[in-house]
């Protein structure tokens, strides 16, 4: 966990600094390429996911060490050719990773997050997943493990490789010449994102393309085709819980529906988008087609609303961000209570972003939860450790977070209660 958070120390700032960056060549350039609260909804689930990695939240089925241990065939010598090697091969299972997450009913569910934002930016690469509780990649791993390449080598590439991954997703990049041929570019990486028939899909791939050529599943962007982001069935929420269980929650629905038990049982495991025959006439869903007739989902809020809602994300992400820093003083069974109440603070934000009923009761009783905690405790998941006047503060936040949202609900009630 120590290791992480220090990489997390480095990698926030970085990845905020290039997401604004982008805004302001997008603004310079007059191109739109930011939204206030899609980004804002990117920058949310990014948060959620690091609470589930910190925590430690996925179940490995077969660890990598155990495999290398166990069925290594031969031992590379540890040179720069092991870290090569392992790279490729992370590379290799992440293509297949991805293929399966796209390809297959069950798996989608993991992955929709990534694909959620109608927008294509650098925030969007922050929508990853907290529903893929179990991890496959082992499976795609076996070659590096019969290689004999160490575990601290692949849990040293790991985050390098992931991290490469980060800046392709934008508009303002154009297509790089012979880099086309060899490595994903955001030319290759907007196809991947589109829901244009033509593009859906393909260019799987994470950092070299050439496994899209080898596997069947490269294609070029056409500039007679612009793509148009998102997901066939738009998610219509600002909420990272509602993403990331959108697609499971239908598939549990039309498992109950059918009729077929045989249906009931497959549907988890066919292609991506199968219904049971009865239940897609029973229960037809609304897709985006044609693409180009898409319509946003873009919700009027005024201004000072925006601005509350990045003051909020901004607390919530330093809040948790010092409590990480400090993980080994709190101790894991506190760090998993505060994760639980900081999944509680963005479900009531989003809930507020989406003008959903709930969002008031769900405000309600997270305040009552952090006010009772520093009163029958003294302190509120130990921040009075490393900061004197830690409970004073988060007592005060909370109770202007209550009266905050009571003010915007009501501001909001007409469309709420329609």
């Amino acid at each position: 966990m120590g290791a992480y958070v220090s990489v997390l120390n480095y990698a926030i700032p970085f990845f905020l600094i290039l997401i604004f960056f982008e805004a302001w060549i997008g603004h310079v350039k007059g191109e739109m390429v930011v939204r206030s609260m899609d980004t804002l909804a990117s920058l949310i689930s990014g948060v959620t996911n690091v609470f589930k990695d910190v925590l430690g939240l996925t179940v490995i089925i077969v660890s990598y060490d155990w495999m290398v241990g166990n069925l290594s065939l031969i031992q590379i010598q540890e040179t720069w050719v092991i870290y090569l090697v392992a790279f490729i091969g992370l590379d290799f299972s992440g293509y297949w990773v991805h293929r399966i997450s796209h390809k297959i009913n069950y798996f989608w569910n993991h992955h929709l997050v990534h694909h959620s934002s109608e927008e294509f930016n650098l925030g969007c690469a922050l929508r990853q997943s907290i529903s893929n509780w179990f991890s496959i990649s082992f499976v795609f791993l076996l070659p590096t493990a019969l290689l004999g390449v160490p575990a601290q080598v692949i849990a040293f590439i790991a985050p390098l490789h992931l991290f490469s991954q980060y800046w392709y997703h934008t508009k303002l990049i154009g297509k790089l010449g012979f880099l086309e041929y060899v490595l994903v570019t955001p030319s290759h990486h907007r196809v991947h994102h589109a829901i244009n028939d033509i593009y859906i899909d393909k260019n799987l791939s994470q950092i070299f393309i050439f496994w899209d050529k080898i596997f069947g599943t490269f294609q070029e962007e056409l500039a007679n085709e612009p793509p148009v982001y998102g997901v066939k069935k738009p998610v219509k929420s600002w909420n990272p819980f509602v993403i990331n269980f959108i697609h499971l929650w239908q598939l549990l629905q039309d498992a109950w529906r059918a009729k077929s038990w045989y249906d009931k049982l497959v549907i988890w495991f066919k292609p991506t988008g199968w219904r049971p025959k009865d239940v897609a006439e029973a229960y037809p869903i609304q897709l985006t087609e044609p693409v180009y007739d898409q319509l946003k989902y873009d919700p009027d809020y005024p201004l000072f609303f925006h601005i509350w809602c990045w003051f909020q994300w901004t607390c919530i992400s330093i809040i948790s961000l010092i409590f990480f820093n400090y993980a080994a003083e709190i101790g894991y069974q506190i760090l998993i209570y505060f994760g639980g109440f900081m999944y509680l603070s963005i479900a009531s934000m989003t809930l507020l972003m989406d003008k959903h009923w709930s969002a008031i009761y769900v405000e309600i009783i997270k305040n009552i939860i952090a006010v009772a905690v520093v009163f029958f405790y003294g302190d509120w998941f130990m921040p009075h450790s490393f900061l004197d006047i830690g409970s004073a503060l988060i007592v005060t936040y909370h109770i202007v977070c209550m009266f905050m949202t009571g003010y915007f609900y009501n501001s909001f009630r007409s469309e709420i209660q329609a």
